[in-house]
């Protein structure tokens, strides 16, 4: 069982789960400030049943609580629109622009959370991914993402080098991301792109990389030798989702 505790979290559950035609909850409620209250009213109207709870008995349950918790019978709280890779691909018909996500060991849940807050922002299709999610991290995941865990859909790949050909065998392009890669900004990178992100400590798996089409980076100048990966995410999807619109263009002028 887990429980969620961010008001954004649980608000976005609560209306995933009314439009996926789901269920959720109780939702447990200790100390109705106004927050809470938003959250009851909410749940009044999805039909999610309400439940009032002592103090104590909702700390046992959910420690970092805010005087309410969504109780959801998803073991990891990531339920929303999970399909394999192989569904995925059969559902994408003849989607042009079409944005895959391949996360290589990031681990760190409140990174894999900003992640998808920028995954539901520039409309990626899907965030393919080899660890299993701990049911620990749910309730991390679910409040870093701003509640966005409900709506970006996400797959899991045991092998992602697999994985990766699979998707270049669907038409797409895979991009890793690299410091020392060309600036984004004058790749072209419209169409179907597989953009793969690697963990902060040691990047893209070898195996993985050489499954790339190019390498990609973020010119910048900074006194430090990278951004962070949600960070870095963001730039790039924003740069993929611009040339999907826009044509070329050299930011610096060069």
């Amino acid at each position: 069982m887990t429980y969620l505790t961010g008001f954004h979290a649980i608000g976005e559950k609560i209306k995933s789960c009314k439009a996926q035609g789901k269920s959720c909850g109780p939702l447990l409620v200790a100390k109705a400030g106004p927050r809470a209250r938003e959250m009851v009213e909410l749940a009044i109207e999805c039909h999610v049943r309400v439940n009032r709870v002592g103090s104590f008995e909702l700390d046992g349950l959910a420690p970092d609580n805010r005087g309410i918790a969504l109780m959801t019978e998803d073991s990891q709280g990531l339920d929303n629109l999970n399909p394999s890779l192989e569904e995925f691909l059969k559902r994408l018909g003849g989607k042009k622009n079409a944005l895959v996500l391949i996360l290589d060991e990031i681990t760190d849940p409140h990174n894999y959370g900003a992640i998808l807050r920028c995954c539901d922002q520039f409309e990626v299709d899907l965030v393919l991914s080899r660890n299993r999610r701990n049911a620990k991290n749910a309730e991390v995941i679910s409040k870093t993402s701003a509640g966005t865990v409900s709506y970006v859909p996400q797959a899991e790949a045991a092998n992602l080098v697999r994985a990766a050909g699979q998707l270049k065998d669907a038409g797409f392009w895979l991009y890793g991301a690299d410091m020392q890669g060309a600036p984004v900004y004058k790749k072209d990178l419209r169409g179907r792109v597989a953009l793969v992100l690697g963990s902060e400590g040691s990047g893209i798996s070898r195996l993985l990389r050489e499954c790339c089409d190019d390498m990609v980076g973020i010119p910048s100048k900074g006194k430090i030798d990278s951004l962070n990966v949600s960070v870095a995410a963001g730039i790039l999807l924003y740069e993929i989702r611009r040339q999907a619109v826009s044509p070329l263009t050299d930011p610096v002028g060069g």
